[in-house]
């Protein structure tokens, strides 16, 4: 539904395909049409950075992913002796994962 609306290469673009949703879909879903429209600004601030950066702005697909070998990396371990051995053991687990 809202693919439209945050995928639009620029701000008027996705003002239009939210007009456009909400003349769809406005009278069978009006408090998540109204909630964006309250915080239109807030929102569409995204549309501020390039397309490359916005992506993983409105997704965290790639944030969790990087949370889950994080934790799958950690989970059995008791302890660290400082806080270098955690960010190498981090960095090697991620440099790994990355030539997956």
């Amino acid at each position: 539904m809202f693919k439209l609306v945050y995928r639009a290469d620029i701000k008027a673009a996705a003002e239009l395909a939210l007009d456009e949703l909400e003349t769809k879909w406005g009278e069978k879903y009006p408090i998540v049409l109204e909630s964006w429209r309250s915080k239109w600004e807030l929102l569409s601030a995204y549309f501020r950075y390039p397309k490359a950066i916005r992506k993983p702005i409105y997704t965290t697909n790639a944030v969790e992913a990087v949370h889950r070998q994080f934790r799958i990396l950690t989970k059995t371990k008791g302890a660290f002796p400082n806080e270098n051995s955690l960010l190498k053991l981090l960095y090697i687990g991620i440099n790994q994962v990355s030539n997956k």
